[in-house]
């Protein structure tokens, strides 16, 4: 499945959540996770979308992990089990 249909599908369980997954860009740096995700009682969680088959990219697992370090929870999801397996 192409990325773009697993971020439609992940944004929409998101919002049946009851939360937002907002697009997440930083215009100083490349490789920052796709989504900025926002859950009631206020969990955040970041999340990078691949299509079905492919993972993260090396620069993408080195700002996981950076991210990681400082306590956020970060995610890499590549299948439609894995949108529904969310959060």
């Amino acid at each position: 499945m192409l990325e773009r249909d697993i971020e439609k599908a992940f944004v929409a369980h998101v919002k049946k959540l009851g939360g937002v997954a907002e697009k997440f860009t930083s215009p100083q740096r490349r490789s920052v996770p796709d989504r900025l995700v926002t859950l009631p009682g206020g969990v955040i969680i970041f999340v990078e979308l691949k299509a079905t088959g492919k993972s993260a990219t090396e620069a993408q697992l080195r700002d996981h992990e950076k991210r990681k370090a400082l306590g956020c929870d970060v995610r890499v999801i590549n299948s439609l089990e894995g949108v529904h397996a969310f959060p």
